[in-house]
Formats: C-alpha cells, sequence, structure tokens
C-alpha cells in the first residue's frame, strides 16, 4: 500500500513549480479569505496573469499556518450552489499563497515582508472584533496584540526600509464585517503613530502613498466539510486536510477609482465585483433584501411550521410571501436602479433554495428584535413614507416577531434567542390583559427601535389585527384574511 505521506497535497506531488512573487500581505488563514480573497487572487493569476503572490499571517496565537505550509499553501475549494436557476458544483485547487506567517514565533519573518520589492496590497479578515485599537500594544512589544497594531509596525518597517519612497505604499482593502472597515482601521493606524511618537513623515507617507478601501464582501462558506469529508476527499487524488465549502455566489464591493481598477484587472475574469464610488446603496441593499429577508422569514415561518430558510423558500405560501415581500416592498425603498436590485434579489433567492446548504431557521432567529430595527424596520417605514399606506407582509411580519416572543406556539416552545433583559420585557408584555396593551407597550420601547411606533399612522391597529387573527386562524388563513384588512 502507498505510503499516506506521498498522497498529502503539496506541491511536489502536484507537479507545481512556480513559484509566485509576494504581492499580497493577507491577515487571516480562515475558511472565509480562503474561499473569497484566495479564490479571486487565483483565478486572476490563472485568467489575467496577475501574478501575485500571497503571505499569510496567522492573526492568532492558535491556527492553521502549519497546516498550510506542510500543504505547500495549497488546498482544494468546492462551490455548490444554484445560479439562474440551475445547480452547479465545481471544484478547483487554489495555488497563489506561497507561504504562512506564525508572527507570534517567527515575527522578524513577518515584519521581512515589509522589504518584499513587489509588495502591494494588505488584505484582512480578522472578524469584526480585529479592528480594535489596545493602548498596550507598543512598537517593540512584540507579537502586537491587537491587528491594527501588527499593520502599523508593518507599514512603519517599509516606511523606513525603502525611504519614504511614494511607490512603496500599500493599497489596503481589509474585508471585516464592519461599515466603512478601512476608513477605521485607518483612524486606528493613526493612532498608533501618535501612541507610539512616530515621525510626521510617516503618517504624511502614510496618507499620500498608501490607499485605504472600504468594502462589502457576501459569501456563505460553510469551510471544512467535516460530516462529508470522505464523500469530498474521494473526488481528490492527494488527501487534503484544508478543504473549504463555499456557495457559488460571491459579492465583493469595494470603493476605489481607475487607480485600483489599473492596479487589479477585475475586469477580466467573470465574477461578480464592483468598484464603486460610494459601497453605502450596496450595503444598504443587502442588508435590506437579503438580510431583511431572513429576519422576516424567521418568526412568520417558525410559526407555519417550516425549520429551515429553503423550505420558506420552496413553500408554495411561505415562499410566494416573502418574495413579495421582497420585490413589492423592499425593493421600491432602495435608491439602486430596480433592474439592480431585481437581479440580486433573484440571486438571493437562488442562494435561499440552495440544496447544499441546510439553513436553520432556529439558528438565525437570535437577536430578532435588534435584526427587525436594523433590517426590516427601515423598508417597512420607508414605504409607508412613500406610498402613505403600510406594507401588508412587513406589518404581518412584524406582529410574527411580536407573537414569536411570546416564547410558545400551539404547545411548543418557541427558540427565543434574545439577552435576557429583552425576553424578561417581552414576557412582562405578553402578561397583560389584551393585544391593544401589548402592541401599546411593545411599539413605546424605544430601547428597542429607537423611536415611539406608535406614532406611525395606523401601526398599532394593524398589528393587534394581526395578532388577532395569527391566534385565532393561523398564519395561512390570518395573513389571507389580514391581507384584505384595510
Amino acid at each position: 500500500m502507498e505510503n499516506i505521506e506521498t498522497k498529502i497535497l503539496n506541491r511536489e506531488n502536484l507537479g507545481i513549480t512556480e513559484r509566485l512573487p509576494i504581492k499580497v500581505v493577507q491577515y487571516g488563514e480562515g475558511n472565509f479569505l480562503r474561499a473569497f480573497v484566495d479564490y479571486i487572487i487565483d483565478k486572476l493569476n490563472k485568467e489575467a496573469g496577475f501574478n501575485a503572490g500571497v503571505a499569510v499571517i496567522q492573526p492568532l496565537p492558535d491556527g492553521l499556518v502549519n497546516m498550510l505550509n506542510h500543504q505547500d499553501g495549497l488546498y482544494n475549494l468546492f462551490m455548490k450552489g444554484i445560479k439562474k436557476g440551475k445547480e452547479i458544483q465545481e471544484n478547483v485547487t487554489i495555488s497563489c499563497i506561497q507561504k504562512g506567517i506564525d508572527p507570534y514565533k517567527h515575527y522578524q519573518e513577518y515584519l521581512d515582508l515589509a522589504k518584499e520589492e513587489e509588495l502591494q496590497f494588505l488584505i484582512s479578515n480578522t472578524t469584526e472584533a480585529g479592528i480594535a485599537f489596545d493602548k498596550s500594544d507598543t512598537l517593540k512589544g512584540f507579537p502586537h496584540k491587537s491587528f491594527p497594531a501588527k499593520v502599523t509596525a508593518l507599514l512603519y518597517e517599509r516606511f523606513k526600509y525603502f525611504n519614504a519612497a511614494s511607490d512603496k505604499g500599500l493599497t489596503i482593502i481589509p474585508c471585516e464585517l464592519i461599515n466603512n472597515n478601512a476608513d477605521t482601521l485607518k483612524e486606528i493606524i493613526l493612532k498608533y503613530a501618535e501612541l507610539w511618537s512616530l515621525e510626521p513623515e510617516f503618517k504624511t507617507w502614510l496618507n499620500e502613498s498608501s490607499s485605504f478601501h472600504n468594502t462589502l464582501v457576501d459569501r456563505i462558506v460553510p469551510g471544512y466539510p467535516k460530516d462529508d469529508i470522505e464523500s469530498y476527499q474521494s473526488q481528490l487524488e492527494l488527501e487534503d486536510k484544508l478543504i473549504v465549502s463555499a456557495e457559488v455566489f460571491l459579492l465583493w464591493v469595494i470603493e476605489g477609482g481607475e487607480k485600483l481598477k489599473a492596479q487589479i484587472p477585475f475586469d477580466k475574469i467573470d465574477e461578480n465585483i464592483l468598484i464603486v464610488k460610494d459601497m453605502q446603496p450596496y450595503r444598504t441593499r443587502k442588508v435590506r433584501i437579503l438580510n431583511g429577508a431572513h429576519t422576516a422569514m424567521v418568526p412568520f415561518s417558525i410559526l407555519f411550521g417550516n425549520e429551515t430558510v429553503k423550505e420558506t423558500v420552496d413553500n408554495s405560501f411561505t415562499g410566494d410571501f416573502i418574495r413579495k415581500a421582497v420585490f413589492e416592498e423592499i425593493n421600491p425603498t432602495l435608491s439602486l436602479p430596480s433592474g439592480e436590485l431585481e437581479t440580486f434579489a433573484d440571486e438571493v433567492f437562488d442562494r435561499f433554495r440552495n440544496p447544499f446548504i441546510k439553513h436553520q431557521l432556529a439558528s438565525i432567529a437570535l437577536n430578532s428584535i435588534s435584526k427587525f430595527k436594523v433590517r426590516v424596520l427601515p423598508s417597512l417605514l420607508g414605504f409607508q413614507e412613500r406610498y402613505n399606506r403600510l406594507p401588508s407582509r412587513l406589518t404581518f411580519a412584524f406582529a410574527c416577531l411580536i407573537r414569536f416572543y411570546d416564547g410558545k406556539w400551539q404547545g411548543n416552545s418557541l427558540p427565543v434567542n434574545d439577552s435576557d433583559e429583552v425576553v424578561s420585557v417581552m414576557k412582562k408584555f405578553w402578561e397583560l390583559n389584551s393585544y391593544n396593551e401589548l402592541t401599546e407597550q411593545v411599539l413605546a420601547k424605544e430601547d428597542f427601535w429607537d423611536r415611539n411606533l406608535n406614532k406611525v399612522p395606523e401601526l398599532k391597529d394593524k398589528i393587534v389585527k394581526a395578532l388577532e387573527l395569527i391566534d385565532t386562524k393561523g398564519i395561512e388563513e390570518g395573513y389571507s384574511v389580514f391581507s384584505k384588512y384595510e
């Protein structure tokens, strides 16, 4: 029997001899970056001659860098999903990563990346908590605790090594899921420059020779398919301990202009990557359509009897309800062209019905009230302001949300998952004597909604009616009657 070592995925066993120059420093070795950014860089290399090697930095003391180096930076990405109504399955071996560095054990090797002649880009995804300032970090106190401190140290080393050369600044593209991620990162880097008393010329170089680009990223990445690993591995000739799975859909919106377009030939590959002046409309589009549909469907669909997102959109009643809520009540409140909104919404529903992802409604029920405030309420209020009437489906979904927080339905417990304070407040409201009192108290709770929603014309009366119908007729018949209620 052949020795298992000869079967390991590495460059020798795969016959790859080419080494690429380090053009990208990437903070993060997790599933998302490997299934998103590295996939794109790999495609740019293979189809557009980008010729970019990636050096991956392990952001935390425990990580995958050793395993990544053992496979020479190679791994397989399996993409599965629905695209324009058709089922897609494909896999590709990603080869753009040239090396991984653990700065906690090899700090000088990390710092030496600053001296790479062809280095141009810095990309990151260190989670939303990663872009944070830690005043205990010092310039010499390596390895630094915070990600921005590590970046500041690397940039400062490059500034010194190349004598503040204007062509040696970096293009910085963070992918953390916070709004204005690049602006926030730059602000913290400048705080470290101040804290560490770095020379004013460094700040000038940072402002004039480097560029920071806010982004929006979107791709569902389940990651390592541990439950089906034998099935995945059977499709490969070499053993891969870093297999990653992802949906087919991908969206990357980057704030930038012609200079960024010239630096990275995104137009040479067929991927959904947009370089725009302002990403906020696209962020709003994602939050209102994709996240808003998720949040609106959860209580409504659970009360109906569904368990997954796919069941929700496949069911004739709940699927029609959510689709019309998006196309007829959410999209009309958004500022982008209707064609763009409809295309995006169609892609969202393709993602919702992806047979390869079992997305439990209960798993996305966390903090539903705060999510509703951010993701759904602006569409409901925007529709009311524009058309001088309430959107029937979003209003009914609001009533379902309130009903959900009672915590029980038809003799069963509901998967309410929120802070103790929110759960306690809603429990007290549900002890009131009438739907009218309950609704008035919920809508008046400014801690929930940042406003008193009793002031919204007809909202209280509509929700009271919806709650009565939900409890007396159920979800489907209840909505049928409610939709005719004036």
